[in-house]
């Protein structure tokens, strides 16, 4: 039977080595390793030697990857998509409220390999959860558990993708990350406990990001897309079937008939579709491109992939015709045609789909007014289902400091930080932040008032003819008996008393300037007419009455 698995044009090679090892198996087992499984206990046991590894890490199974399953997409544009999601990341709370339709769209295309992990935790709330909750997964993990829950799970983590190389090995990391991840929930929430379809959705979260990360993807999966799924009596699984089979009657009105024919309630075809989001029933090419639809738009993505395929399998006439019965159309259902399940056709199907989460919405409260009056109140009361990660993220509003992306592995620069000299301009960040920091205003720059009198450095001031008339005249002053002298002025008392030259004793006393009546007489200065001119200071203007004694008294200084 394990033989029969494997396909392409190698098979029958590939069959004659596997029986071969087989053979050996049975003929000793000291050359296997106990430590490593390649599937459940229904699977083969041990691993050949040559083994291949597809490019999403599976060894072998239904959902290797294979060029009939799955759509390669070129380098370039790769490259190009991973520029766009690394900008979307950067600024998310923008794009989700301004942009949401740009990043629907680029989910509908598929999310960049490289960066599906950290896309998935934003758009599911993850990363907020984990800000929010910082310390918790690792509270969580450092406790016992329940042994009840605990040997359940030790018993389902072998099963999970027992061909992909992550959880190839008994007590691997993978399995190991997984046992803490499903733990950790029944302690996180003990009511609900732990459901055997929740390991493969914590499976394929540990894929792509650490355990702490899939663990509050875990967490918003259960409570958020899918909730009371994994409760005691499946009550809102049950629910979601009975939406399903209305839904069908409005896209796919034949197998809505056939199905009610012959009885085929929708609990025995679609629990394992939902509960595990279609993760162990589609290539896994397609399961990537469903999970990107379904965390950006909500369970509606589920329920067209369901629809789709119940209309690819049972929506012709000739395809009845062949299942006349409840048997054989659950035989045809559980072995669905891959070409149906091929990552471009598929979505293609689901995006033309016309059903919106309102349908879904205005469907459930139908079901359940009619669950209510058949089968009375839903023993267990879930939280209101989110439709995709923009109503998520208004019900929680995250803070910048929620998204900011922290560096997974920091290192630091053994070199030392540059020191600015003096002089050297700090650069932008430095001055907003100063800015920001300092709301104080700086004070304005203090004008440094020129020296009317030249000290022995300075250059000596040209000297004027005494017969040539002022430049500027000094305007009229009322003068009183007797005149004041220079030492007197209002300017020199400040030089004088407030003033302490360099180079000059403190207690030195000044020599003795010439007063002003020695000077020819105000009023027998020319007056212009320019009023510009009569608004120099009183320093500049007694500058200039100095500058006039100069020819007489060349030795004065101060």
């Amino acid at each position: 039977s394990a033989g029969n698995r494997i396909h392409g044009p190698r098979g029958r090679k590939e069959r004659h080595k596997l029986s071969f090892s087989l053979s050996i198996r049975t003929i000793s087992s000291s050359h296997m390793d106990d430590e490593s499984s390649l599937g459940s206990d229904s699977e083969m046991n041990g691993f050949t030697n040559d083994r291949h590894t597809d490019k999403y890490g599976f060894i072998g199974g239904a959902q290797q990857y294979s060029e009939e399953s799955a759509q390669d997409v070129p380098p370039e544009v790769l490259r190009q998509r991973e520029v766009k999601w690394l900008d979307m990341l950067s600024n998310w709370d923008k794009w989700m409220v301004k942009r949401h339709k740009k990043v629907r769209l680029r989910c509908q295309k598929g999310i960049p390999p490289s960066l599906r992990g950290r896309a998935w935790l934003y758009l599911s709330g993850g990363k907020v959860k984990r800000e929010q909750n910082r310390g918790k997964f690792e509270e969580l993990d450092s406790q016992a558990g329940d042994p009840k829950e605990l040997d359940v799970i030790e018993k389902d983590l072998h099963r999970q993708f027992p061909f992909h190389e992550m959880f190839v090995s008994r007590g691997g990391h993978g399995q190991k990350d997984l046992f803490r991840v499903l733990k950790a929930y029944t302690l996180y929430r003990p009511e609900e406990g732990y459901c055997q379809a929740q390991a493969p959705i914590a499976a394929v979260l540990l894929m792509h990001m650490p355990a702490e990360d899939a663990f509050w993807g875990l967490v918003q999966i259960c409570e958020k897309y899918l909730p009371g799924y994994y409760s005691a009596g499946l009550e809102a699984i049950q629910l979601d079937g009975e939406i399903l089979y209305a839904l069908m009657r409005r896209v796919s009105p034949i197998t809505y008939r056939h199905l009610e024919k012959h009885k085929i309630e929708p609990i025995l075809y679609m629990t394992e579709w939902f509960m595990c989001a279609f993760s162990r029933t589609l290539p896994w090419a397609s399961v990537l491109r469903v999970w990107d639809m379904f965390l950006c738009d909500g369970v509606k993505i589920i329920f067209r992939v369901g629809l789709v395929l119940l209309k690819c399998m049972l929506g012709t006439r000739e395809k009845l015709n062949a299942c006349q019965g409840q048997y054989e159309t659950m035989e045809l259902l559980r072995a669905i045609e891959p070409r149906y399940m091929q990552e471009g056709f598929l979505v293609r199907e689901v995006l033309d789909v016309p059903i919106s989460e309102r349908d879904v919405e205005s469907e459930h409260h139908v079901q359940l007014k009619r669950w209510r009056k058949n089968r009375g109140e839903l023993h267990w009361k879930s939280p209101p289902r989110m439709h995709g990660a923009r109503a998520i993220m208004a019900s929680e509003p995250p803070s910048r400091q929620d998204l900011r992306q922290n560096p997974t592995i920091i290192v630091e620069s053994p070199l030392p930080a540059p020191q600015l000299q003096k002089g050297e301009k700090k650069g932008k960040e430095e001055k907003k932040s100063i800015k920001k920091g300092s709301m104080k205003k700086t004070p304005p720059p203090v004008t440094e008032i020129p020296n009317p009198y030249n000290l022995p450095g300075d250059p000596k001031l040209p000297l004027r003819d005494p017969q040539l008339p002022l430049r500027y005249p000094l305007p009229q002053l009322p003068l009183r008996d007797p005149q004041p002298t220079l030492r007197d002025s209002p300017v020199q008392k400040l030089l004088v008393n407030d003033t302490h030259l360099p180079n000059t004793p403190k207690d030195s006393h000044l020599p003795q300037q010439p007063a002003l009546n020695d000077q020819p007489a105000l009023n027998d200065q020319p007056v212009f007419n320019d009023q510009s001119l009569l608004k120099e200071s009183p320093l500049q203007m007694s500058r200039q009455s100095l500058s006039s004694t100069e020819a007489d008294h060349q030795d004065t200084y101060l």
